[in-house]
């Protein structure tokens, strides 16, 4: 007895986003106050659009965020990780997706050529746009002048890091082509540990050594892992 009236009284204060004062709706609360006003969940619950059962959009939207523990996680999953989640269909979660996408790319949106390169941290924040939330190791190079602004931003490989398609040979092809004065190597570590490996250091060294033979100097190799990163002159292994 005592469940059933848990199950009515359940029944009874379950209300939807209508039934919500107008300050409170997501929609309209964006309408009256901006973006800013909202939260995470109140953000994702736009792109939702509707819940499922008596389950509203922002509870949707917040069961997401908790269960993947931030927008940023949530973020990297694919429309299939997504529609796995319940109430959430492959439709919905392509726009979820979409919207991500939308973020990145307006985060990347930068004129290369005013942007100047003087520590490693500059590189770290061009980059990380670009690299952090990718799931496979992809390997960049950062074509510089004599001033050291970027001209060009390429990518040479994707897959794991290793000699056989991380080549000499490509690479300064595309520094050449370029008219590089210099580069910056950068590959991704999605794992989340910035430590170089052994077979990164190898690849370094090789290519270093490479530049000094073609003129075109290697400024420094930054590992991109999430937030954080490393970079190689820093840690004077160049």
């Amino acid at each position: 007895m005592k469940k059933l009236d848990a199950i009515k009284e359940a029944s009874y204060y379950h209300t939807t986003i209508k039934d919500w004062p107008v300050d409170d709706r997501p929609r309209e609360k964006l309408l009256l106050h901006g973006p800013a006003a909202l939260s995470d969940a109140e953000l994702l619950a736009l792109i939702i659009g509707s819940g499922s059962g008596k389950v509203t959009a922002v509870d949707l939207a917040k069961r997401l965020i908790a269960e993947h523990k931030s927008l940023s996680e949530l973020s990297t999953l694919s429309v299939d990780e997504l529609a796995r989640n319940r109430g959430l269909g492959k439709a919905r979660s392509a726009e979820i997706v979409a919207a991500f996408e939308i973020g990145r790319r307006l985060a990347r949106v930068k004129k290369v050529e005013r942007v100047e390169v003087n520590s490693p941290e500059d590189v770290a924040s061009f980059m990380q746009p670009h690299l952090a939330h990718l799931k496979r190791e992809v390997f960049e190079l950062l074509l510089l002048n004599s001033a050291n602004v970027i001209q060009k931003q390429v990518r040479i490989s994707e897959g794991n890091l290793n000699a056989s398609i991380v080549h000499p040979r490509e690479v300064f092809k595309a520094a050449i082509d370029g008219l590089a004065a210099s580069i910056i190597l950068v590959h991704n570590h999605p794992s989340g540990n910035p430590d170089p490996s052994n077979e990164d250091k190898m690849i370094t060294r090789q290519l270093v050594e490479t530049g000094k033979i073609v003129g075109i100097p290697v400024y420094d190799h930054v590992i991109i892992a999430g937030n954080t990163y490393t970079s190689f002159a820093e840690r004077g292994l160049l």
